[in-house]
């Protein structure tokens, strides 16, 4: 079976996305983006997606060619402009799979670090005590990618309306008018090596989807006509093409 028959609007996200491989950092009228640097550690050799019988879940892992997760943004200091690093699984699974409402876009699993804000109120990822200050420490989100081409990486975390009532989110959303949920799931990280355990019935209990991997530079936006949060930078895309062609086992 073919992506490209049964998946054209994810064909037509991920070939946009894809454009930024070849694409100046730096799109017409829009502010010089610095994106975090480069390293072994945002290029990825491998990917899996694997069903647990014994605990009913699927671990999310990605490899890479230095340490995993060792990259992390500098802090800017302000929410405009805030840096954001992920490793992303775009997947084949429907919105409605994690609890948004029904939307055109590619479902995502995110694992990102940020040092200006932290978009996760009901986890204490460091075990301080504090549950607002470690956006810097590697953490999970469900967000949606739609086209957007004012970014350079041609591609956003859909937005919304505020007063737009048929939009539903999972109820561990961080309250941002954006397709995006902060659902708590652990990230290790062992050398080269970046897991994720998801629950089965997180997903829907769905087990027939496909997926990709990518190492990105998003960077978030209060200001200007620019995307709340945008792909700016990829680093990395395992298929090479992102046409989403590894199966969950």
């Amino acid at each position: 079976m073919n992506i490209f028959t049964f998946y054209p609007t994810t064909c037509r996200l991920m070939i946009g996305l894809a454009i930024v491989l070849f694409m100046p950092v730096m799109a017409a009228g829009e502010e010089k983006i610095t994106p975090v640097a480069d390293t072994p550690d945002l290029h990825i050799t491998a990917a899996s997606v694997r069903y647990n019988d014994d605990l009913d879940l699927f671990v999310f892992e990605m490899q890479v060619e230095g340490s995993a997760g060792r990259a992390v943004p500098q802090a800017k200091g302000k929410m405009d402009g805030a840096p954001v690093l992920g490793y992303v699984f775009p997947t084949t699974l429907q919105t409605t799979d994690v609890g948004f409402s029904a939307t055109e876009g590619i479902l995502a699993l995110a694992v990102t670090s940020h040092p200006d804000f932290d978009d996760t109120p009901l986890w204490d990822e460091n075990n301080d005590g504090d549950y607002v200050n470690d956006g810097i420490i590697w953490h999970t989100h469900w967000v949606v990618l739609t086209k957007d081409e004012r970014p350079s990486g041609g591609l956003a975390v859909k937005q919304f309306a505020k007063t737009d009532a048929k939009v539903v989110l999972p109820p561990t959303n961080p309250g941002m008018p954006m397709y995006m949920d902060s659902p708590g799931f652990n990230v290790v990280l062992r050398g080269n090596i970046l897991r994720v355990p998801v629950p089965a019935f997180r997903m829907n209990n769905r087990r027939d989807f496909r997926f990709d991997a990518v190492a990105a530079y998003m960077q978030v936006a209060q200001s200007g006509d620019r995307p709340m949060l945008g792909v700016y930078e990829v680093y990395s895309v395992l298929s090479g093409d992102l046409s989403l062609p590894y199966a969950s086992k």
